[in-house]
């Protein structure tokens, strides 16, 4: 007689899709062990004290518009299991040299109000319609595409579309200040693409669409506390999770019906690539990786000295310049070099958060994009960038960490060379992801299916990749 799997399934990974897949799955009855290699859970959604005792540092997601935007999250009990979001007075601040700085407020007509007078009414008519209808564009275009009945709600997601589809640098030009061409290059950066890509218009409205739909929170106590939700969420349905438990084949798995994998091609690859069949091994030795991060940590005496007091009240903060030198910074990074002015983004989360620092002390969190596998220290230029715009800043740092790609992928293997969202998301491979197949998330084998971001929608902290995978492998083996 042959024994009964222990387990319906095995989730290899938890990070917060892997998190999501096994909530989805025991929410459906089914058994469910999660794997994790690491000590620690969360995958991108880490926290740490990386610089000084009482520091806590977010290890490498910091701020959330899609994790509260995200339909799966919203809709799951996570406040019961201690998520807080906090909601920074600005989401998103954007200084230029003359002293100016385009703020994004939740309430789009204070957003406008920022940007030169003749640019108002143009950042209306671009954005409000996405964010209106952000919730229908969540629902319908934030996973794998199908072929079949019209789309619900065509008017809104054609126009949504028509705009998405193009590079941030033609839709920039439908202003005439720098504040909002820069405002919108850097929000298109997001993608890790020039931004004479196309569909880099996707990242920019929706990341200026969630702004005003739902803010870009950060969660109380740093981003390990989504994961910890998460996991005691998954627990309360009668998940199991495993910590220091790392997976070298699937042969070492214990008895199960489905294995559901938070990995991406390059592990795949390694623990199952003698299951996947040729066409389909092929196709994710193809896979491509996207250019890498590299991440600077700072422990300061006291908040950041901005030479514009607005940035003070900005949950994340956009160095770059005028949209002309974010361009030149992404397009030098895809050609493999190293910008001397890259295009940094940045965090201050115990400006909201007294949590994450001793009191009157604070962190600050801030990478920039570089060539995928990079060895260059980029810690002298993100720094140049800052006291570009924060005259002074040097001298409040008391304690700093370091992370090139090379560590990055040290700390999550899935951070390939770098890359924090699982792969190229450019048109191509956005949707396609990880392999041109019908349902993105199964292979060849049915009994394995794959559920990081290198799966429909891609990059971020929103749990869909795990979500959709979970439901196709209730619609197929856990039927």
């Amino acid at each position: 007689m042959t024994q009964a799997p222990a387990h319906d399934a095995v989730v290899v990974g938890a990070g917060p899709n892997g998190l999501a897949a096994a909530i989805t799955l025991a929410r459906a009855g089914r058994s469910v062990l999660v794997l994790e290699a690491n000590a620690q859970i969360g995958g991108g959604a880490r926290s740490a004290s990386l610089t000084l005792p009482g520091f806590v540092h977010d290890v490498c997601s910091a701020i959330h518009p899609l994790g509260r935007a995200s339909p799966v999250f919203r809709a799951w009990p996570l406040a019961d299991h201690g998520l807080e979001w906090i909601e920074p007075p600005v989401a998103l601040g954007h200084p230029l040299d003359d002293g100016s700085a385009a703020l994004v407020r939740r309430n789009l007509g204070a957003t406008a109000a920022s940007l030169a007078s003749d640019d108002a009414e143009a950042y209306r008519r671009l954005v409000e319609p996405v964010a209106r209808d952000w919730d229908l564009i969540a629902r319908s275009l934030l996973g794998p595409i199908r072929i079949g009945p019209p789309l619900r709600h065509p008017v809104a997601l054609g126009r949504f579309g028509f705009h998405a589809i193009q590079p941030v640098a033609r839709l920039w030009r439908r202003f005439h200040g720098e504040r909002a061409r820069a405002l919108l290059a850097g929000t298109g950066a997001h993608s890790f693409l020039r931004l004479d890509r196309l569909a880099t218009g996707a990242f920019a409205l929706s990341l200026l669409g969630t702004a005003h739909a739902v803010g870009w929170p950060i969660p109380r106590g740093g981003s390990q506390r989504i994961a910890d939700a998460l996991a005691s969420y998954l627990r309360s349905l009668g998940g199991v999770i495993e910590t220091g438990h790392r997976v070298e084949r699937l042969s070492d798995l214990p008895p199960h019906r489905v294995a559901l994998l938070d990995l991406t091609p390059r592990q795949v690859l390694a623990l199952a690539g003698d299951r996947l069949g040729g066409a389909y091994a092929w196709q994710l030795r193809r896979y491509r990786y996207g250019p890498g991060a590299f991440k600077l940590d700072l422990a300061l005496d006291g908040p950041v000295p901005w030479a514009n007091p607005a940035l003070a009240d900005a949950g994340t903060v956009h160095l770059g310049g005028t949209a002309a030198e974010i361009a030149a910074s992404e397009r030098s990074v895809s050609r493999g070099r190293h910008p001397s002015r890259p295009f940094v983004l940045v965090s201050q989360p115990s400006a909201f958060d007294s949590s994450r620092a001793p009191d009157g002390q604070h962190t600050l969190w801030a990478y920039c994009h570089v060539p995928n596998g990079s060895t260059t220290d980029m810690a002298g230029p993100i720094l140049d960038q800052l006291e570009r715009f924060a005259p002074g800043v040097r001298r409040r740092i008391i304690g700093r960490s370091t992370m090139d790609p090379a560590t990055l992928e040290r700390m999550n293997a899935n951070h390939v060379g770098g890359d924090i969202n699982g792969g190229l998301q450019h048109l191509a491979q956005l949707w396609t992801r990880p392999a041109v197949r019908w349902d993105p998330y199964r292979t060849p084998d049915p009994a394995v299916l794959i559920c990081s971001s290198s799966t429909p929608p891609g990059g971020g902290v929103h749990g869909l990749c795990g979500w959709h995978a979970a439901r196709s492998a209730l619609r197929g083996v856990l039927q």
